[in-house]
């Protein structure tokens, strides 16, 4: 009966019946009138608003409306458990770091975060410190060390890093159809002094995944599929705001022309080159405190 006297109350002010262009939307949106849960409310209104405005304002076609359609669903048979396409599309749009911004602002001197990307694989093994986090990825070897710390300063002991990264080849060990292990991905607890040390490999600058529609769309726009040199992070600690952020390579060629527009200057750091060929990546990482 909610329903019908619902149905009931669209239809006084809006008769489906008798809907035109200049009339549906605020159909639509008396038939979300009676959305009980406020936030819901307010997020599906804007996006109906915004939708209908973007086919208004573009003259949308049929044949786009329709072809908008497809892409949406070929991104949505491009993914799987281990990758995700849309947010791949997210990435590449923009949207995944604009949503980071505006939801991650910490206080100066805490280290920003940036996008999650599309490759996190959760129940990564455990290492002890010092471990081969490579685990036989193709790459240069390098060590990786650093602390984590509050922003007072105070060493967070035992603090959580989950890393992982694409190897030599651009990839990571996800994308490798036979590979019965996982390599350069993994999960380590910091001293108590809040310090942290783990081998990899160098990181090398990567194409994001081109074969599905995310890279049909960066080649009808004429954009590049590359990413900087990166690691990624994800370091929690007890008390603290989770962090999810990449350590990018200094003088990477594409620092200013990243794919997902992920880099922050801040970011940016020095892998050292020894007269052995390997490398040193020194960072320390600092956690703001989660709201009381």
């Amino acid at each position: 009966m909610q329903v019908i006297a619902a149905a009931g109350r669209i239809a006084d002010s809006f008769p489906v019946r008798n809907l035109n262009q200049d009339t549906i939307t605020q159909a639509v949106l008396a038939g979300l009138a009676q959305t009980p849960e406020p936030r819901l409310h307010q997020l599906m209104t804007s996006l109906v608003q915004h939708l209908h405005a973007f086919a208004r304002d573009t003259r949308l076609t049929e044949e786009e409306w329709k072809f908008g359609i497809d892409f949406l669903t070929a991104v949505g048979h491009q993914c799987s458990p281990t990758r995700q396409e849309f947010i791949l599309l997210s990435d590449v749009l923009g949207l995944s770091m604009l949503t980071v911004a505006m939801n991650q602002d910490k206080p100066a001197g805490c280290t920003e975060s940036t996008v999650f990307g599309p490759f996190h694989v959760e129940g990564a093994p455990r290492f002890e410190l010092g471990a081969d986090v490579a685990n036989g990825a193709a790459g240069e070897p390098c060590l990786v060390r650093g602390r984590v710390r509050s922003l007072d300063g105070q060493p967070l002991a035992g603090a959580q890093l989950e890393v992982w990264q694409a190897d030599a080849q651009g990839k990571y060990d996800v994308q490798y159809e036979d590979l019965d292990h996982a390599q350069a991905r993994g999960i380590l607890l910091a001293d108590a002094q809040g310090c942290f040390e783990f081998r990899t490999i160098v990181a090398e600058p990567y194409p994001i995944p081109t074969d599905g529609p995310v890279g049909e769309l960066l080649r009808a726009t004429h954009r590049h599929p590359w990413r900087p040199a990166h690691l990624h992070f994800r370091v929690a600690a007890a008390g603290h705001e989770t962090l999810v952020t990449h350590v990018f390579r200094e003088g990477d060629p594409y620092l200013d022309s990243d794919a997902v527009f992920g880099v922050r200057q801040s970011l940016v750091a020095d892998w050292v080159r020894h007269p052995d060929g390997s490398f040193t990546l020194d960072y320390e990482f600092v956690l703001n405190r989660s709201p009381a």
